[in-house]
């Protein structure tokens, strides 16, 4: 089913707060903080990081005083896992929140994928830690350079995010270059090839960030881009579609 996503009421609840923190991207993560050892996120002094390395600088709502409305449904997909067992997302999805990134291992923007990952690490990191959420919510990660990005490659990149022995966050790829098409055309990703002045490859893919939360019953809830990516901000939007489901 494809999907219908409303990207012009994305995060409207978070504005006026993002607005008021718009001094939030420091150039330093926060002190006291592990941070996944990572080439990517040591870019030029002169790159400012995206609010998700840094401590939120506002405070949220409560959880279940706001509203996730359903936005779409999620789409399928035949995918492979980094131990090369074949799947589907909507088998993974199955009775799970879920927050679904889009990726490539080779990365080197830091604002990019490297980004996505970070904030997914401590979520994955919060995840272990607290019981409300331990068992109802997984991460996937899936890899949209099938080529370089085998179930081997993924693996390599889990462990550099302290991921290899998650049991909340899957590393996918596809079985056919059909399958990934179709995929990012149900999530409207559109990824390109960058080239040189001379119209060859350059190695690198350009693409618009974005991720996915997605409910149990596999509707999509929200869409996060750079601005809204934070691991508090998919934590409590978590807590609050969940405590839908919890509601007399």
């Amino acid at each position: 089913m494809k999907l219908v996503v409303k990207i012009a009421g994305q995060a409207l609840c978070w504005v006026g707060c993002l607005l008021a923190a718009s001094t939030l991207a420091a150039p330093h993560h926060a002190s006291g903080t592990q941070t996944p050892a990572v080439a990517h996120h040591n870019p030029a002094p002169d790159v400012p990081l995206a609010p998700g390395y840094g401590p939120l600088g506002f405070e949220l709502p409560a959880v279940g005083s706001y509203a996730r409305p359903i936005i779409g449904q999620a789409s399928d997909g035949v995918v492979i896992d980094s131990r090369g067992q074949q799947t589907t997302l909507k088998a993974l999805m199955a009775g799970k929140v879920t927050l679904l990134s889009f990726m490539y291992a080779s990365c080197s923007d830091v604002n990019g994928c490297p980004l996505a990952s970070y904030v997914l690490n401590r979520v994955m990191q919060r995840l272990a830690k607290d019981p409300r959420l331990n068992e109802r919510v997984q991460l996937l990660s899936l890899s949209f350079d099938r080529l370089n990005d085998t179930p081997e490659v993924l693996r390599k990149y889990a462990a550099r995010f302290e991921a290899e022995q998650a049991r909340n966050w899957r590393f996918l790829t596809t079985p056919s270059d059909a399958e990934l098409e179709k995929i990012l055309k149900s999530y409207n990703q559109f990824v390109i090839q960058d080239v040189d002045s001379n119209g060859k490859p350059v190695g690198s893919l350009s693409h618009l960030l974005r991720v996915y939360l997605i409910d149990e019953q596999q509707n999509l809830r929200e869409v996060y881009s750079v601005s809204f990516l934070h691991p508090d901000i998919l934590v409590q939007d978590m807590l609050t579609i969940l405590s839908d489901r919890e509601a007399p």
